[in-house]
């Protein structure tokens, strides 16, 4: 019988660990004065919270960034009786430092992570305890720049770990107190699991327990090693969506036949691989990765979720049909990781290394990336470690390079089960030697929407492929943004759900069959917070996800993906916030994952359509009103159309502070304009030299070197200039005027204009 094992004194064994939750009610106050009391005026809040739930949300860029406190009172005699007590954050955004009774016991940099600190003997009876939180600008700490909100906030539960003498680690990077390597071995498995222990005694004995999926014992062993290997005959493999089977590991700390302390863990037991030619191989199949990435934000939440919130998430994701998730661009919630581990995505986990390379912060990185892999080491769904998002946006210097070659190295020594990757900004060259770096490569591409044309998203992967044979790549990131703005005609940049859903459409059809690309995440799969965003009429946001911030509205191009990737019949009717239309003849689009879909007008039948890519276009006579039904099997959906003699203005996107909308500019016919697109214009000799003069200012150029522009840490290259070429004029400058912080004058806009009123069009070229 083994020493965790005692059914003589089975109502003796107690566990004395205990974990309470701290949530509720905390008195909150802007500012950095440590608070000495508890003041009845201040606003009391419960937990999770952000103070940037609102401001973080509304544009302008100006929410607030700085330090706020929260406190509460601890009676030591209201806790369990424990040697030790751990402060347990699992996530302060982005800075914070703990007080007690008015000392300050730690500081700790990174706003995303579990951390704990002890606090030990300095407990009195009563006790005062200030966590102060600070999300400001500095040089140190990661993310600083990134287009979206860092909401400052408890934003996650805290806990007061209590816990005996000896115990599972609590201090080492946030660690679980374990961690479980499984290892595929035919049709069994070797399971080898470390045990992590403070003040381990002689004599004391740790108990591993095995248990499959309906809580049944698989293996047991006792010993007195932190260090222990069991075995699982006849494994069940963790295999995605199709079974994503799990089983726990629970290790007993004993002593004197009475257990003292005890942690568990879920695993997954599984093999992967990335081939450079045919992507992800899942135990031995191949299953393509086809996805999205996640912010967590919410609308009137920010980052403070309920478990309920993540549940919604992934639900939402699973529906969609995705394989895969890239949670961007930081350490999410555990909450979410499990949920990844029991729907079966298999995820991409990143530390927030973003944009700015900061010379100053790679202490910060080393730090962040810790955590991650300590916290997150014993989830099935993880197979790759994010090292750095579009972080050579101005350049590779030889400092960057190194910080990336220490954090590959690092995930590598920590965990030798999984591989690296990053996230490469589009202007980042194919010959980069960033690209040397990690394991495998993903690109985050918006041919289609920031310039460029749809058609170029194959053709450049079918060009890196070529270059770099032995290189897997990917599609880290790729969309455009959707609001409630409605047209017939969609044109890039026009922020409809018309035109997101034609983009997604041709992207969906050139990497989905793509079999090299060994994973693809769509840009996002839910609009999030950015507060310096002004774009596409409602501001604060970026509104590329295929679902609203608010978890409440699906865009039409949710349902195209669904209608790629999930196995769920269904059958969708585009268009449905688009009821009044000019056109006497309309096209109305349908997606559905089954083979054939019949629309009827009005009961009557506009025939059957049959589409392999699951988009099925149908040409409706618009006279009156009209109620369309889409039928495919027993499955089938509705809506209605509506014929009007002028275009209803409501559908049409008027930017909130623009200084020049598209519709206010005067076009002459066979002359260039601010409306047409800069391939067009650099293509005549005329509206070259003035783009050349033009984006120098924007940028900071210096001219021309070697043929090329170089300008603000960018080089203009001719794939840039491609990539460019798909943008308006208007837009191209409003945006990158943006980017730098020059702003165009309405004045200036008009005078430009102008100038290209006088230069006729390229023959043979559409406007």
């Amino acid at each position: 019988m083994s020493a965790c094992r005692f059914p003589d004194f089975a109502k003796e064994v107690r566990i004395l660990r205990t974990v309470l939750n701290l949530n509720a009610k905390w008195s909150f106050a802007k500012g950095d004065a440590i608070p000495t009391t508890i003041d009845p005026a201040v606003e009391v809040v419960d937990l999770p919270h952000s103070w940037n739930a609102t401001d973080g949300q509304d544009g302008g860029n100006d929410y607030y960034r700085g330090t706020a406190t929260y406190a509460k009172t601890i009676t030591k005699s209201d806790l369990p009786q424990a040697a030790c007590y751990y402060l347990e954050i699992q996530g302060a955004n982005s800075s914070a430092d703990v007080y007690l009774n008015g000392e300050k016991l730690v500081h700790h940099d990174g706003g995303y992570s579990t951390w704990r600190v002890s606090l030990g003997e300095k407990l009195a009876e009563e006790n005062l305890l200030v966590i102060a939180v600070d999300n400001a600008p500095n040089e140190t700490v990661y993310p600083q720049m990134a287009d979206f909100t860092f909401y400052g906030g408890l934003y996650r539960d805290v806990n007061l770990v209590c816990v005996p003498e000896s115990h599972f680690d609590l201090d080492y990077y946030g660690t679980p107190g374990l961690k479980v390597t499984p290892e595929v071995c035919g049709k069994d498995a070797k399971v080898t699991v470390e045990a992590y222990v403070t003040n381990l005694k002689p004599g004391q004995t740790l108990c591993y327990t095995i248990t499959d999926k309906e809580g049944t014992e698989v293996n047991f062993l006792s010993t007195a090693d932190t260090t222990a290997t069991l075995d699982i005959e006849n494994v069940t493999l963790w295999h995605g969506r199709k079974n994503p089977y799990l089983y726990t590991m629970k290790v007993e700390l004993a002593e004197n036949g009475q257990v003292i302390d005890t942690v568990s863990t879920r695993f997954g037991c599984r093999t992967f691989k990335i081939d450079p030619d045919n992507g992800f191989i899942l135990n031995g199949e191949e299953y393509p990765l086809r996805g999205v990435s996640r912010h967590q934000d919410r609308w009137g939440k920010g980052n403070a979720l309920s478990p309920e919130d993540h549940k919604e998430d992934i639900e939402l994701i699973y529906e969609v049909g995705a394989t895969t998730i890239r949670l961007a661009h930081y350490q999410h919630s555990q909450v979410f990781y499990d949920l990844c581990d029991e729907y079966g995505l298999v995820i991409w986990a990143e530390i927030p290394y973003i944009s700015r390379h900061m010379p100053t912060g790679q202490e910060n990185t080393i730090s962040q990336m810790k955590e991650l892999i300590t916290q997150n080491y014993n989830h099935a769904s993880i197979v790759v470690w994010g090292l750095s998002n579009e972080i050579t946006i101005s350049g590779s210097t030889e400092d960057l390079l190194e910080n990336h070659r220490i954090l590959n190295d690092l995930c590598h020594e920590m965990d030798p089960t999984r591989l690296t990757t990053i996230a490469a900004v589009s202007m980042c060259k194919m010959e980069d030697p960033y690209l040397q770096i990690p394991d495998v490569v993903s690109y985050n591409h918006y041919f289609g929407w920031y310039g460029g044309e749809t058609d170029m998203n194959g053709p450049w992967f079918d060009k890196f492929h070529a270059m770099h044979p032995t290189i897997p790549i990917g599609c880290s990131e790729y969309g455009c943004e959707a609001l409630n703005w409605h047209t017939s005609d969609p044109k890039q940049g026009d922020y409809t759900e018309e035109y997101q859903a034609y983009y997604h459409e041709e992207l969906i059809k050139q990497l989905f069959t793509r079999k090299y690309m060994w994973a693809t995440h769509v840009w996002n799969m839910f609009d999030f917070g950015a507060d310096a965003r002004n774009e596409g009429g409602e501001n604060g946001q970026n509104h590329k996800g295929l679902v609203t911030i608010d978890r409440k509205y699906k865009k039409d191009a949710f349902y195209a993906y669904k209608a790629w990737l999930s196995d769920d019949p269904f059958v969708h009717l585009c268009g449905k916030r688009y009821v009044d239309r000019v056109e006497d003849v309309t096209r109305v689009t349908v997606y559905s994952n089954l083979p054939k879909v019949e629309l009827f007008a009005n009961g009557e039948s506009l025939g059957v359509k049959e589409s392999a890519e699951h988009f099925f276009y149908f040409d409706v006579p618009n006279a009156g009103e009209t109620k369309l039904v889409a039928v495919a099997g027993e499955y089938q959906d509705e809506s209605i159309i509506r014929k009007v003699d002028t275009f209803n203005e409501d559908y049409r996107l008027k930017e909130e502070g623009a200084i020049l909308n598209w519709f206010d500019i005067k076009t002459k016919e066979g002359y260039l304009s601010l409306n047409d697109k800069m391939s067009d214009i650099i293509s005549t000799f005329r509206g070259k030299l003035l783009f050349m003069k033009l984006v120098g200012k924007v940028l900071g150029g210096k001219g021309k070197k070697g043929g090329k522009v170089k300008a603000a840490g960018f080089e203009v290259s001719p794939d840039m200039m491609s990539m460019m070429g798909g943008f308006t004029a208007l837009r191209l400058f409003t945006l990158m005027g943006g980017m730098a912080d020059i702003k165009f004058t309405k004045e200036e806009l008009l005078a430009l204009n102008t100038k290209l009123c006088r230069i006729k069009k390229p023959k043979n070229k559409k406007k």
